[in-house]
């Protein structure tokens, strides 16, 4: 990668992560660098208990924890941030209308639907982890990927760390990650799916799906 690519500076990050390796140390380094940070109930919790400044989601949506947690993030206000384009001022009309502010980072894991389904876990408890917001905010980042930067996987942190260090990600760190959080997406709704299609009738066929998951 050229050290004379374009770097995009992240001013605001979302954060909500299911899988918490790592997120107090990347937490901590963006607000480092003096990104303001926004984050999910549960991972502000544990942001908040490491002592690092945090924004809840439910401060801009108005909403804690709707139909039992099952509605984060699915608000106009997260997702225009999301999408906006900030060269646009049609979109920079809309996000002052609404008071929203854009997103450069979103950093997201999703629910483990596939290892709960290993688990032997109860048809409601592996409906309980199929994740909705969170494909949402991946899909939404990674559509607006010529303007935001999407964060999938915990192995990335130091990566993303050095990059914020040199002043921002590159259209194509961007593009890169967009097309990794396509594939994630897909590769986790394919499990979904095989699940929903699997007879629980026939002990064969869901020995035969458990193995397609693993």
């Amino acid at each position: 990668m050229g050290s004379g690519e374009q770097r995009t500076p992240i001013r605001r990050a979302l954060i909500s992560v299911s899988d918490t390796k790592g997120i107090v140390e990347l937490a901590r380094g963006l607000r480092k660098a003096g990104i303001e940070l926004v984050a999910t109930e549960g991972t502000r919790a544990i942001l908040e208990d490491a002592d690092v400044s945090v924004e809840p989601v439910s401060g801009l949506t108005g909403f804690t924890n709707l139909l039992e947690g099952r509605i984060k993030t699915l608000h106009p206000i997260i997702h225009a941030g999301l999408l906006a384009d900030p060269n646009n001022v049609e979109h920079a009309t809309d996000l002052a209308d609404v008071g929203a502010l854009p997103f450069e980072l979103v950093v997201v894991n999703l629910y483990p639907f596939s290892e709960v389904v290993r688990s032997g876990a109860s048809a409601e408890e592996c409906r309980a982890a199929i994740d909705i917001g969170g494909v949402a905010l991946i899909r939404s980042a990674a559509k607006n990927s010529t303007h935001v930067a999407v964060v999938i996987d915990p192995a990335w942190y130091p990566d993303v760390l050095a990059s914020i260090a040199q002043g921002g990600f590159t259209a194509a760190e961007r593009r890169r990650q967009a097309a990794a959080a396509f594939r994630h997406t897909s590769t986790y709704e394919s499990a979904i799916a095989r699940w929903f299609g699997a007879s629980t009738n026939d002990t064969a066929r869901s020995e035969e799906h458990t193995s397609e998951l693993q």
